[in-house]
């Protein structure tokens, strides 16, 4: 057999290894995206089994039973703790018949005094149309300003004794850099219609009569959140002017100004106060891809309202 002959051979033996080759990674990957779509078709279908026996667990929940909804984090239109999500949760609670009380479960540093109040309206609504059901808030590790405010409405508040509770105040956050820009040699070229549109604006000189606006427009929010303290808590409160001064207080602190009635956790609410010991979680369900996009979102706009807003009155 001549070379040419030979390296035809050769030439032809590659060729057809490489194809070989390929069958087998082209086999390889399409085992991989094979088990790939079982693995999401499963996590899917569990996700969806998930998801239906949360929505219908209080189904095989007991004769009788305590809900549960939670204001948890930063009050704001849009986060978990926004009354487009804890409201219809408390009003499918006192609408079902087979819930005997429904615990409050607050873990919130406060936040948006109009979601606040949306929130403790509608309570008091409720507790006037449901009257042989009792809403007691538990605090848990804070329940502060906007949060505080949100409770105030219950028929009890329970505590730990290491709580944080109170801050009955109200806020708003600015800045001024007008120095710093002097020295820099930078000026502020905003154009604005209107003589107070630019109230607040870090780049130009605080005026008084500015600042005395903005302290009255905070003085009649923060009469709006002690009015609504002093109705749902009515004379368990103490007469001491610190209570709404914006101070916070420990648990047992809390108790012996009338901020809060007694000491206990939520299982201990269910079981001792309202005697349904088995408890249900009311709050809304989602799926894990809007957790997710919520947990981004909610993120985003506190950063946003924290840091970007400091023209709205804040309860945190």
């Amino acid at each position: 057999m001549n070379n040419d002959n030979q390296q035809a051979i050769d030439a032809l033996k590659q060729v057809a290894m490489a194809g070989i080759t390929e069958q087998r990674r082209s086999r390889r990957w399409g085992i991989f995206f094979k088990l790939a779509s079982l693995l999401l078709f499963f996590f899917l279908v569990l996700a969806i089994i998930s998801a239906s026996v949360a929505k219908n667990s209080r189904l095989t929940a007991a004769k009788s039973y305590t809900a549960v909804i939670d204001v948890n984090g930063i009050i704001l239109q849009g986060a978990e703790a926004s009354a487009d999500n804890i409201i219809p949760a408390l009003q499918d609670a006192f609408e079902d018949k087979k819930v005997k009380g429904i615990v409050l479960r607050c873990n919130s540093p406060g936040g948006s005094p109009v979601q606040s109040s949306y929130i403790y309206n509608e309570i008091k609504r409720l507790r006037e149309i449901h009257k042989d059901k009792k809403l007691i808030a538990v605090a848990s590790d804070l329940c502060a300003s906007g949060g505080y405010f949100i409770v105030s409405a219950a028929d009890e508040i329970y505590a730990n004794k290491s709580s944080l509770i109170g801050s009955i105040g109200v806020r708003m956050k600015s800045f001024g850099v007008v120095e710093a820009m002097q020295k820099l040699g930078i000026e502020s070229r905003e154009l604005t219609a209107g003589e107070h549109k630019a109230i607040l604006d870090p780049f130009k000189p605080q005026k008084e009569e500015d600042k005395i606006f903005i302290e009255k427009m905070l003085a009649t929010t923060h009469k709006h959140f002690i009015d609504a303290v002093v109705a749902g808590r009515g004379e368990r409160l103490k007469n001491d002017p610190d209570i709404f001064s914006g101070l916070f207080w420990t648990g047992e602190d809390a108790k012996a100004l009338g901020l809060i009635d007694g000491f206990g956790s939520d299982a201990y609410v269910a079981r001792e106060i309202i005697k349904a010991k088995t408890m249900v979680d009311f709050n809304p369900k989602r799926d894990l891809f809007e957790r997710l996009s919520k947990r981004v979102g909610t993120s985003v706009s506190g950063w946003f309202f924290e840091s970007r807003s400091p023209s709205s009155p804040v309860l945190y």
